[in-house]
């Protein structure tokens, strides 16, 4: 169980029973810790799987957790979200605590009752603004705040609401009536249901509480006090609660999660064992410097317990820097680029454009239809709720009746979406055709990993047998994951915002239109909203695993406003670097250097001060100067500066020259690798310093002809 863990992890691990805080950094390996730490414990006799309780904030993050922690042996374990969890234990006591009445719906939406609401007090609502005005009474009920206390709650909060306060206030009041009236309860009352039920009925509790002994929460960051209040109300007291999360993470508060939780654990907890774990597994060296410049300047609360990341990975591609005329351009250009990444061989399934708004998918999604680049909207629509996949699951169990039971999985499934329209070798070019073939592709795929885990047979005891995995075996899994929400994974480019990409990563990522009134949005007016925008980026450059290119476009369109690029990008020189069009040449070599990211050659961490870009390393990292080239180039500089009655610095600095010593370069190409190296100082002192760094004495390149140079 042990095995393979680094010693973080396995502190996590082996960590004693009681309250214990996982801080784990993107890519640090928090759900294999996790799982093992609950395995570890179950496999050792000091608890049982059935009495843990183990809440995730997704249902693909819990079906995973069940997933490891079945692989690992060890059954029993209920891994559910907030929700999940508090619908099954409302639904199993509502005999008892609605005394035979039967349990109320629950709303999928809240947007059809606010939109009645709103008209109940005097507004038209379309579908954007139920949408706004949803988020505000979320919000409130998440936050544990009644309709009476929103205006008060809301000025404190500094909301942005859609409406005057009070007037949202009268919509909150509105829509609860019409809840009441109509029978049905929305999530946020289910989740007080559940509470209720534990506060209130000591029967309850005492079951709740023989049950579940022993809890794990995963990204505690984000849990809002009516979550809080539940998690404690199964505690009851009890402190065996391991939790896990980054504070550098934290991007939800708009929706009432906070980190306040996470940050207070080990005050809350008295004797909390608290482990840190910084190896990031996921991301190459480079990517990780990035993220950690972006985060090292964050400030308040989330940054008192902010993680320096330390790669694992070997070194990659630097991270890129583009700028562009405007959006159309930028979007060409990701588009071009995903195309040449997919042609290379990467798979189209590794490669994600990311971005602040849902908006900005648009131009996305045209640019890579004509370049006839498959993609995927992430958060559009749920998988198994889209026309094309429900019609497919119809065709799948209807296929059982005609398709003999002995025949290949893969075989049935694809002979049962013909129905439906759907053949392997039939794939239209990129856009919504494309994407709905995909989704169908996806399902084969999925058959083929199911047929390869066939379901195992006990006989008796010491033996058991494994049987062909049927048609009407894969509708029973599909029918799993659809109630799960556990999706398959859907072959094109994702197409995400950023806050929809956390708990995900791909091969390469596109984090575009990175610019001020953007990320941040304008809408960050407040110290802390900003740094939440902050970490929004931070996220979104933890994302990649290689390959990172961070783009933003002057203009929104051909000839618009200029705007400044986010003030969240590395402090790299934007005076008077390239612009790119979709389909321009190639700037020059020395120019797109001054727009990528210089990373140290040592550690990988982002330089950002002008003398470490030229000496290639941090400060703190370890020099490997050849002390007497460095001599002999000091000299050498001491004589062509004298020739030339100019101060030493003007022929090169002591950075400069410190970079020639360490790095000791034997070609042109290699100069110009060095910042403060252009094509002027190549000619006017390339050959004598190649010379010298090759081993020639001063004397031999300084004769007295060559000191008089005209500057």
């Amino acid at each position: 169980m042990l095995a393979g863990l680094d010693p973080e992890q396995r502190a996590a691990v082996t960590a004693p029973a009681g309250p214990v805080c996982v801080l784990a950094g993107a890519g640090t390996g928090k759900t294999r810790a996790v799982t093992s730490r609950i395995a570890h414990r179950a496999l050792t006799g000091e608890v049982s799987g059935r009495h843990v309780l183990a809440v995730t904030f997704t249902a693909r993050a819990a079906a995973e957790l069940r997933a490891r922690l079945t692989a690992l042996g060890v059954g029993g374990v209920q891994a559910r979200t907030f929700h999940a969890a508090a619908l099954r234990q409302v639904r199993y006591f509502a005999p008892r605590l609605l005394a035979g009445r039967a349990m109320p719906e629950l709303l999928d939406s809240k947007a059809r009752i606010v939109t009645l609401a709103a008209a109940r007090v005097g507004l038209r609502a379309d579908r954007a603004a139920a949408r706004d005005l949803a988020g505000e009474i979320e919000w409130a009920k998440s936050s544990l705040v009644e309709p009476g206390e929103y205006v008060a709650a809301a000025a404190k909060a500094l909301r942005d609401t859609p409406h005057e306060p009070a007037k949202v206030a009268e919509v909150f009041v509105a829509y609860e009536k019409l809840k009441r009236a109509n029978g049905v309860i929305d999530f946020e009352d289910m989740l007080r249901a559940a509470v209720w039920g534990i506060e209130e009925h000591p029967d309850v509790a005492e079951q709740v509480r023989g049950q579940y002994r022993h809890f794990v929460v995963d990204e505690y960051q984000d849990v809002n006090p009516l979550q809080q209040r539940l998690l404690e109300a199964w505690l009851g007291g009890r402190d065996d609660l391991t939790v896990v999360g980054d504070a550098s993470q934290t991007i939800y508060s708009f929706t009432g999660a906070t980190s306040a939780y996470l940050v207070d654990f080990p005050r809350r907890h008295r004797g909390a064992t608290v482990v840190r774990l910084v190896r990031d597994y996921r991301s190459t060296p480079q990517v990780v410097g990035l993220a950690n410049a972006v985060i090292s300047q964050a400030r308040g609360t989330e940054a008192r317990l902010r993680l320096e990341l330390v790669g694992q990975r070997p070194p990659g591609p630097e991270p890129e820097l583009r700028i562009f005329t405007d959006e159309p351009a930028e979007a060409a250009a990701v588009a071009t680029r995903c195309k040449a990444l997919v042609d290379a061989g990467t798979p189209a399934r590794e490669i994600a454009v990311l971005f602040r708004t849902n908006a900005q998918s648009e131009a996305y999604e045209k640019a890579l239809t004509e370049a006839e680049v498959p993609y995927v909207v992430q958060g559009a629509e749920r998988f198994f709720e889209r026309a094309e996949v429900r019609q497919a699951m119809v065709a799948l169990r209807a296929a059982t009746r005609s398709i003999p039971g002995e025949t290949p999985l893969r075989d049935a499934v694809v002979e049962g979406l013909a129905a439906v329209g759907w053949a392997p070798d039939a794939a239209p070019a990129g856009g919504a055709a494309r994407e709905r073939w995909e989704a169908l592709a996806a399902l084969v795929q999925l058959a083929e990993e199911h047929a390869a885990s066939p379901p195992v047979l006990p006989i008796g005891e010491a033996a058991a047998v494994q049987r062909l995995v049927t048609l009407a075996d894969f509708n029973d899994e599909l029918a799993r994951r659809a109630a799960a929400q556990h999706v398959p994974t859907v072959e094109g480019v994702t197409l995400a915002s950023l806050h929809s990409a956390k708990g995900l990563e791909w091969d390469a990522v596109f984090l575009v239109g990175l610019s001020e009134g953007t990320l941040p949005t304008t809408y960050a007016r407040t110290a802390e909203q900003v740094e939440e925008e902050r970490r929004l980026l931070y996220v979104g450059i933890t994302r990649a695993r290689a390959q990172l290119w961070l783009s933003y476009a002057v203009a929104r369109s051909p000839g618009g406003r200029a705007r400044r690029p986010s003030r969240f990008l590395p402090q790299l020189d934007r005076s008077g670097g390239p612009t790119e069009r979709a389909g321009a040449a190639t700037p020059r070599r020395a120019e797109r250097r001054r727009n990528q990211v210089v990373s140290c050659r040592i550690c990988g961490a982002t330089l950002l001060a002008g003398p470490d870009r030229k000496l290639g390393r941090c400060p703190t990292c370890p020099s490997d100067i050849d002390e007497e080239l460095y001599e002999r180039l000091r000299d050498w500089r001491a004589r062509v500066a004298a020739a030339q009655k100019v101060p030493a610095y003007v022929v090169f600095t002591d950075a400069t020259i410190t970079a020639l010593a360490e790095r000791r370069p034997g070609r042109a190409e290699e100069l110009v690798a060095i910042a403060g190296i252009g094509p002027r100082k190549i000619g006017l002192y390339g050959e004598p310093v190649l010379a010298l760094v090759a081993g020639a004495a001063v004397d031999e390149v300084c004769p007295e002809k060559t000191l008089k140079i005209d500057p």
